[in-house]
């Protein structure tokens, strides 16, 4: 289903705080954010894959909305194109080497350094940059290089007048997905706070941040962060015939079940026998040169991560009345998981959707951060900002 705006084209062209969105991907970010009020004004990415299915689903020009997506590299974006009353700045920069799963490069690495052409932009909007910025990544980004890499991405934003909180959301407190990002939420003059908020939000291996003199931070008071789900994925799988052609054959079935250790073999059995059916997710993984299937314990997803090679897609098994069947996880299955039921995939090849939602941030998770401290931030920073200018 095509995206529409959430209102009507009026009111989201008009009095909703604009957004800067880098590293645009598909759109997931825009899809929260403009969820808890906010309007994507502005985008940018270099991947024309994702440019196509995002311009498919938003249609901006087709509905008449007020947007510009550039396609390109981000140290060459045209700094004159971007609007300059923009509120936020979004940034969820590429983690290929700040992943545990990449080559932990680290920030100024291969596709992870393209952090500093985000920096650089905002840089070069001086006294116009946004009040507020964030940057979204794996939560790899707090070890890497012993965290001298978070505190590079904290001293950066430092630099250019923000002060920075750091926060941990795991889309499993939304969706039955585990998806743990941490974010990084720059302020421009941050409201004072000495209510202490959810300890799950900034977990003690973030701390250090914190204590850091050297770094200048701050902590939005927060509410309690839902509990994380533990059930879930068979309402997010898509619906098909026991003989769809995408279910894997008799051969193929049999070889993923010998794949598994004892102890994962042993309680694939016990679903099997069960009555009724269950599903569950797997991961492919090599293990001593031997490709190797792992089945989660639980009813949610793992992961959803970028496929390359078909070695990190995710594989669906449905398993009980003593059957097992097994099958690729679908991109109607990877865009419920990311929180875009909606999202429009006429026309999107399979590789290109599942790599496209792999690769992004999961839509409740900025929703909830959009409702709970982006808007009443940059609501509060402008009250405070028109309060002065009225005084002086």
């Amino acid at each position: 289903m095509p995206h529409l705006p959430p209102d009507n084209v009026v009111s989201i062209t008009s009095s909703r705080p604009k957004v800067l969105e880098f590293f645009a991907g598909v759109g997931l970010a825009r899809l929260g954010l403009e969820r808890s009020g906010f309007r994507v004004a502005w985008a940018n990415d270099y991947e024309p894959d994702k440019h196509a299915m995002y311009s498919a689903h938003f249609r901006d020009e087709e509905l008449g909305c007020e947007h510009t997506f550039e396609l390109g590299d981000v140290f060459a974006v045209d700094r004159a194109a971007i609007p300059l009353d923009a509120s936020l700045a979004w940034g969820s920069s590429p983690c290929t080497d700040l992943s545990l799963a990449g080559s932990r490069g680290g920030i100024r690495a291969g596709e992870s350094n393209a952090f500093w052409g985000f920096v650089d932009v905002l840089r070069d909007l001086g006294s116009n940059r946004p009040d507020v910025t964030v940057l979204e990544n794996v939560v790899g980004l707090a070890t890497s290089h012993g965290g001298d890499d978070l505190a590079a991405a904290i001293r950066a934003f430092n630099d250019l007048g923000y002060s920075v909180d750091v926060v941990v959301l795991d889309a499993r407190r939304f969706i039955p997905q585990s998806r743990p990002r941490l974010f990084l939420v720059g302020a421009q003059n941050p409201p004072e706070t000495t209510t202490i908020s959810d300890p799950e939000l900034r977990p003690d291996f973030l701390s250090w941040v914190f204590n850091d003199e050297t770094l200048r931070t701050h902590q939005m008071e927060l509410p309690k962060l839902p509990v994380p789900l533990t059930t879930g994925l068979d309402e997010y799988v898509e619906t098909m015939p026991l003989a769809d052609e995408r279910w894997w054959d008799k051969d193929r079935t049999e070889a993923f079940v010998q794949s598994l250790s004892p102890i994962q073999a042993a309680r694939l059995r016990t679903l099997r026998s069960a009555s009724g059916v269950t599903y569950r997710t797997a991961y492919r993984r090599t293990r001593n040169g031997v490709a190797t299937w792992e089945v989660r314990p639980d009813d949610i997803s793992g992961c959803l991560r970028t496929a390359r090679g078909g070695s990190s897609k995710q594989a669906v098994v449905r398993v009980g009345n003593k059957r097992v069947q097994v099958r690729w996880m679908t991109p109607l299955e990877y865009a419920r998981l990311m929180g875009a039921q909606d999202y429009n995939l006429v026309g999107a090849r399979t590789n290109q959707a599942l790599f496209a939602f792999g690769d992004a941030v999961a839509v409740p998770a900025v929703e909830w951060l959009g409702k709970h401290y982006l808007m009443p931030l940059v609501k509060g920073l402008s009250t405070a900002r028109s309060t002065v200018a009225s005084v002086v």
